[in-house]
């Protein structure tokens, strides 16, 4: 079985997607896509073959720099990310290496979710038909043309000072290219497309980081690429 045709899987996708083309239709331009839960360790837990699919929409976008406000959030966290950018459209069933072929560029990203309800085997289609708790992205203006990924480290910074440092960038997302056919077989089992231009952010490059009451900026270095930064407020 596909991983998309697991019932609660199904259920939450075709519930998201619906309220995607209503806000399309509503005047809401799009901007691309999200994978969510993929880090091994979450798969194995909530029974999953493969990351999860959201999507982006332009107005969750901010500027590197913007400070948000996390009022109303339940439990607001923080994900270091690699983004991809698509040169062109790409089918369902296409190989890692056809994927790696149709991206243009990538760059780093930060995207801040609500973590609520936390995830679990039985609440998927909620999730799912949540988003994947979406609520903002943060993209980098400098880029690196094609999937590659060698000699990329990734840095974190809360408080001034540097927590969290790999040159694995995905040990817990898995190979970006593996990740586009996903995504491109997975909208196409509920007729959509991976097209040319848009945007995935591929999963977090550390465990979500719960932005603490006291917390007022996080920083996300994607050596040697660039960096994208992030403000918070309470109001």
């Amino acid at each position: 079985m596909n991983a998309w045709d697991a019932p609660l899987i199904k259920k939450g996708m075709t519930a998201q997607l619906a309220k995607r083309c209503a806000r399309i239709a509503a005047g809401e331009k799009p901007l691309g896509w999200k994978v969510g839960l993929g880090a091994p360790a979450t798969m194995e837990r909530l029974k999953l073959a493969a990351p999860i699919v959201g999507f982006l929409m332009q107005r969750a976008l901010l500027l590197s720099g913007s400070t948000v406000s996390l009022a109303g959030y339940i439990k607001p966290v923080a994900e270091p990310e690699i983004c991809v950018r698509m040169a062109r459209d790409l089918p369902a069933g296409a190989s890692a290496e056809e994927a790696a072929a149709a991206v243009k560029e990538i760059f780093p990203a930060i995207e801040l979710a609500d973590l609520d309800p936390v995830p679990a085997i039985d609440n998927l289609d909620a999730v799912l038909e949540g988003d994947i708790f979406q609520r903002h992205v943060v993209l980098c203006g400098n880029t690196r043309a094609s999937a590659n990924t060698s000699s990329l480290t990734s840095r974190v910074f809360r408080r001034g000072k540097e927590t969290d440092v790999t040159a694995d960038p995905e040990a817990l997302t898995g190979k970006l290219p593996g990740i586009v056919a996903h995504v491109a077989s997975t909208l196409a089992a509920f007729g959509e497309k991976l097209a040319a231009g848009d945007v995935i952010i591929t999963g977090s490059i550390t465990p979500p980081l719960v932005i603490e009451p006291d917390e007022t900026e996080l920083v996300h270095v994607l050596e040697p690429i660039g960096e994208v930064s992030i403000h918070f407020s309470r109001d």
